[in-house]
């Protein structure tokens, strides 16, 4: 029944979420008020949903429901509460949901609280946000479910399904296989959710940056508006990216320094744009200049995120970090595809009226030292790349 309860609010959220993309884009055209409050209230019934969701699978994971194939992969008896609780995201399925439930936390808090100050941005912020939303459970639903459970067929085979096949019966293992060693350390509590709101932070600011592409805003009212976000997101990046580098040197021990992978790179390079995003804001804030760079860096900072996500978990890597190999790595080529080009070809239709009137006086004034501290880390970025 837990199961079942779970997973019937991932199919509503799926609705929701959907329902939250078309009625947001039709309101935004036709400005009207009605379907703009309809856009609004399915991005906020999201995360509720989602969060039934989430504590349905908790409570399957905490009391051993091992006939589910998520549970039996990522918990056993022995395990202690703690590790239990954390497999939550110890797993592909559980951490693409947790992914979703976080992705709709964030846009829950802003429709709440800034709605009513950027009323001609919010039916693009629903939009971006809702879509991402959308994107991710659909991956959950169709291919990463974490309510599947174990049946055995008629010829002795164990398939995982949501539903159970035809001449089969349901498999009640009495434990479970446990999580990976190398995750069995109190650094799983920490790391991967601080880095998830890291990641999942920056779709704010995104979402901002591409509504006031679309409206044709000039003014730097978005920036002020997403300031908190965007320093939210880089402190919680930060401190994902220093907690792991104290798991790697406890766990891993190689040679008492911490030896990078791939996947622990690619947590890094939208660290380095989000830092250089940090900088610049700062002068379009307080010259009205570095307009193009901010979108820009949002922009690539966004899809970094979304690319380090596929990098986890495509199984492309060989790495620590990566989960088990999976066939979810198309969609999000195509996705990261769709969200960069689209999101520059908007930069770029824009890109006269973003201009300013302000120049750079030196290289050597504040707003020249900060010009030279962005083309640094795009260099560093690249070299990371």
């Amino acid at each position: 029944m837990t199961g079942s309860i779970g997973y019937g609010m991932l199919v509503i959220a799926l609705a929701t979420s959907l329902l939250g993309v078309i009625t947001s884009i039709y309101g935004g055209k036709s400005r009207s008020a009605a379907i703009l409050e309809t856009a609004r209230r399915a991005a906020l019934i999201t995360f509720p949903l989602l969060t039934i969701s989430i504590v349905a699978l908790i409570i399957l994971l905490l009391t051993g429901r091992f006939e589910y194939a998520y549970v039996y992969q990522t918990t056993e008896l022995s395990m202690p509460f703690y590790l239990k609780l954390t497999a939550l995201w110890g797993g592909q399925e559980g951490s693409l949901l947790f992914w979703c439930w976080l992705l709709s936390g964030f846009t829950f808090i802003t429709l709440v609280r800034k709605w009513k100050s950027e009323k001609d941005l919010m039916p693009w912020v629903i939009t971006v946000t809702s879509f991402t939303i959308f994107f991710f459970l659909a991956l959950v639903l169709f291919f990463e479910n974490p309510f599947n459970r174990y049946f055995i067929t008629m010829d002795g085979q164990v398939v995982s399904s949501l539903f159970p096949p035809i001449m089969s019966l349901q498999a009640n293992p009495t434990d479970g296989a446990g999580l990976n060693p190398l995750l069995r350390h109190f650094g799983m509590v920490v790391h991967p959710p601080t880095l998830y709101l890291g990641f999942t932070g920056f779709i704010i600011p995104f979402a901002y940056a591409i509504a006031a592409l679309i409206t044709g805003r000039t003014d730097d009212q978005w920036i002020k508006s997403t300031r908190k976000w965007s320093l939210m997101a880089w402190l919680f990046l930060s401190l994902g990216l220093v907690l792991g580098m104290r798991w790697a040197y406890d766990v891993l021990g190689w040679g008492g320094y911490w030896g990078w992978d791939p996947v622990e790179i690619s947590a890094l390079i939208p660290w380095l744009t989000g830092t250089a995003y940090l900088h610049s804001m700062v002068t379009q804030e307080k010259r009205g200049m570095f307009r193009h760079w901010n979108i820009a860096l949002l922009i690539l900072t966004f899809c970094l995120v979304i690319f380090g996500t596929f990098l986890t978990r495509s199984g492309l890597l060989s790495s620590v970090h990566s989960f088990s190999e999976s066939g979810i790595g198309p969609f999000f080529l195509a996705f990261i595809a769709v969200m960069f080009i689209v999101s520059f070809g908007l930069l770029l239709w824009r890109w006269n009226d973003q201009g300013s009137n302000s120049q750079i006086s030196s290289l050597f004034s504040r707003e020249g030292a900060f010009l030279v501290n962005n083309l640094l880390f795009i260099a560093i970025f690249l070299i990371c790349l």
